[in-house]
């Protein structure tokens, strides 16, 4: 995964309550076998209107929201199936952070897994955010690192797992830390080669 210190970018609102996975990339689309591609499918059912006409009243399809990196939203985002797919779109939409007051649990470990940092904040900040993305005066400043988001002087600190945290920072997901043990596997692995039975401890 890339990693993420510090991110800096435009931020688009979804002012939206319990927005689920299947919004967030609906069922027909879960056929690809890639982590990659799944972007073009985005919010689909809310951004298309029949034919695949884009829906000009969709947050995400104006003008302000064009090249956003930063996603803000509602209380309880990600919510309904565990499918993994949801933060694999919004990555490949070009969405680096999502924030919310609160996240589905399933989805806020699956976009810790993939590279996505999810921000909890108060709803009170939430709302504030929102505002200030919606006055589009410039870009926001999400750092993982001092666990905080700025805009000029405007500031909100969130917390976060250490252990997500270090896997962020680094780029890390659980096969990079399976294989920092490789040579305790290795010399295992050699130790009881041709052994009719392992014996731990």
């Amino acid at each position: 995964m890339n990693p993420i210190r510090l991110h800096i970018g435009k931020a688009a609102v979804l002012d939206r309550v319990n927005v689920d996975t299947d919004q967030i990339i609906p069922k027909q689309f879960l056929k690809r076998i890639e982590r990659t591609g799944f972007g073009k499918f985005l919010f689909y059912d809310w951004r298309y209107q029949d034919e695949g006409v884009e829906n000009p009243d969709f947050e995400l399809n104006k003008p302000e929201a064009q090249g956003a990196s930063i996603l803000i939203s509602g209380d309880n985002f990600g919510c309904g199936s565990s499918r993994e797919h949801a933060p694999w779109a919004l990555y490949d939409y070009g969405f680096k952070v999502v924030i919310a007051p609160s996240f589905a649990d399933i989805f806020y470990n699956n976009c810790m897994k993939n590279g996505l940092l999810p921000v909890r904040l108060s709803n009170e900040e939430v709302k504030r955010w929102m505002n200030i993305a919606q006055q589009d005066k410039g870009q926001l400043a999400v750092d993982l690192v001092e666990q905080k988001v700025t805009f000029e002087e405007e500031v909100s600190s969130f917390t976060i797992d250490e252990h997500w945290k270090n896997m962020l920072i680094n780029g890390w997901d659980e096969i990079d830390l399976t294989l920092k043990q490789e040579d305790e596997i290795t010399a295992f692995e050699r130790k009881y080669a041709g052994s009719t039975t392992t014996r731990f401890g």
